[in-house]
């Protein structure tokens, strides 16, 4: 993307700064503060589990898939024409998921959403680079990032606290507000363009979009149509011709919205690789675990998003210990592998969990998995970068976060499948040894278990057997997560392992790390 100078004028700088920021902070709250009210969204609107992780599914995977599509339209109408028109899209959505009462309304907004996030941050992004320059462009992109973390971090616990006072709707209206406040400061940012951007490559952009949904439709759908059922493998089938169809239509652009070379660099993949690992721990544990507080360990909304907070605030600490260890010398191969360990330990440790676990024990294992989330933000996107030549940062960047934001949807995705899988073949294997179970569909009340209403599911069985029920659910929906924290082990150790050998390929540039160094600020 072009960071040509503004056509219109440069505005007002710190009220530019301070709107991009303000937009881009409630961005990653959208993700992690709506994960928290998903059981008091399922226990009102009283909707089966595939549709209810759509909620999450659809507007991650809606960011994912339009960030590079929004990005080359935002160049040829204009970087604040797309920021106020994504802002407006993101506000008008929001409303909608406030009000409704329809779960298919509001999986459909929540999927606008993410497009409207998708153009605020690739448009404000932009702005920032053509407001600034030099020292002034490093300070605006480290405080950006400290919104983004702020917004991960803060969206459990301030989600938590507006779900327990005044209901899930108010997740949703809070985000409102702040885009309206970011609409009002509009008109006084600065325009630009870039003059050699002349159009969309809506070949790439269609084949890629479509072949994600039909990879991230499959896996959220296979739990309950089948793994082998027709639908799901033409689902796959799809995903994979279109990505084909993508990467072919890529190769004859002169100028790709993709460049496919940069997947032959093995340092650049190592780093790239290194928050799609994480996705695996740090995101989807963010989706996953305040259900588990809520309908198992019998926390309250409040309380639950009070525990994340466990996992969220290292994130907002650890990149400014880290800038300075990059300072002192410590080689960014060591702190980005060693991250990817404290992830393993971290979710083997976490293993402990159960229905009586305490806010102590879960503190070290929660912790540990936050530092390790904490020791990449910033470091990872100063090193992906500086890993290719500079003619080739701009494409870096791009590739860099659609591999991040497609990470997170499809770890979010694998995941849930992966519970959803082991809790109902708990459930099964155990119904045959309590009274009164029989003709019980383990399918139905797995969906209801992991939706967090194990009180509504274990009314299937009446009398002195519901408790025995109950037992058998919580304890089927534990032995599920521990099966989704030991793939998170496995994961994470072998990403290590790759990680440290690919980035041995060659000794890292010297001239960058000062760089490196100044963006782990973030």
């Amino acid at each position: 993307m072009s960071t040509a100078r503004p056509d219109t004028g440069r505005g007002n700088p710190t009220l530019t700064l301070v709107a991009v920021c303000l937009a881009v902070l409630v961005l990653p709250a959208s993700l992690t503060g709506t994960s928290v009210a998903l059981p008091d969204i399922n226990s009102d609107l009283h909707v089966g589990l595939a549709p209810l992780q759509w909620v999450v599914n659809a507007y991650n995977l809606a960011f994912a898939c339009f960030m590079l599509g929004c990005g080359s339209l935002a160049d040829i109408v204009g970087r604040r024409r797309m920021f106020a028109a994504g802002t407006a899209l993101f506000a008008l959505s929001t409303l909608a998921s406030a009000v409704t009462s329809s779960i298919v309304v509001l999986d459909v907004a929540r999927a606008l959403a993410g497009l409207g996030a998708a153009a605020v941050m690739t448009s404000g992004a932009a702005i920032l680079a053509t407001t600034f320059e030099g020292a002034a462009q490093a300070r605006a992109f480290a405080i950006l990032g400290s919104s983004a973390g702020a917004g991960l971090a803060l969206g459990p616990s301030t989600a938590g606290l507006l779900v327990n006072t005044f209901g899930w709707r108010s997740v949703f209206f809070s985000h409102l507000i702040i885009s309206v406040l970011v609409l009002v400061a509009v008109p006084l940012m600065p325009e630009s363009k870039n003059p050699a951007a002349t159009k969309v490559d809506w070949a790439g952009t269609t084949t890629f979009t479509l072949s994600l949904f039909c990879l991230m439709y499959a896996i959220v759908q296979g739990p309950q149509q089948g793994w082998t059922s027709g639908t799901t493998l033409l689902l796959f089938a799809a995903a994979a011709v279109l990505m084909a169809l993508f990467a072919v239509a890529e190769l004859r652009r002169p100028q790709p919205m993709i460049d496919l070379s940069l997947l032959k660099q093995g340092r650049f993949m190592a780093v790239s690789l290194i928050p799609v690992a994480l996705s695996f721990s740090f995101v989807c544990l963010l989706v996953l675990l305040p259900t588990y507080f809520t309908g198992v360990a019998g926390m309250s909304t409040n309380a639950s998003g009070t525990t994340m907070m466990l996992l969220t605030l290292p994130v907002l600490v650890v990149p400014l210990v880290v800038s300075k260890l990059v300072k002192s010398g410590v080689p960014t191969r060591l702190i980005l592998t060693l991250s990817l360990v404290v992830a393993a330990v971290g979710a083997g440790w976490l293993t402990l969990i159960d229905a009586d676990v305490s806010v102590v024990a879960l503190a070290g294992p929660l912790l540990l998995l936050g530092i390790s989330m904490g020791m990449t933000a910033g470091l990872v996107d100063g090193a992906a970068i500086t890993s290719v030549e500079p003619a080739q940062a701009g494409a870096a960047a791009g590739l860099f976060n659609t591999m991040r934001l497609a990470g997170e949807a499809f770890a979010i995705a694998v995941m849930s499948a992966v519970l959803l899988n082991s809790t109902r073949s708990h459930i099964s294997d155990g119904l045959s040894g309590v009274q009164g179970a029989n003709g019980i569909d383990a399918g139905g009340v797995a969906d209801r278990v992991i939706g967090g209403d194990l009180a509504g599911a274990a009314d299937a069985v009446a009398g002195s057997a519901r408790s025995g029920f109950l037992d058998l659910l919580t304890g089927s929906y534990t032995d599920g997560l521990h099966l989704v924290l030991w793939v998170v082990v496995a994961i994470c150790a072998a990403s290590a392992v790759l990680v440290s050998v690919m980035l041995r390929e060659r000794a890292q540039p010297a001239a960058p790390a000062e760089a490196i160094a100044e963006e782990a600020t973030v």
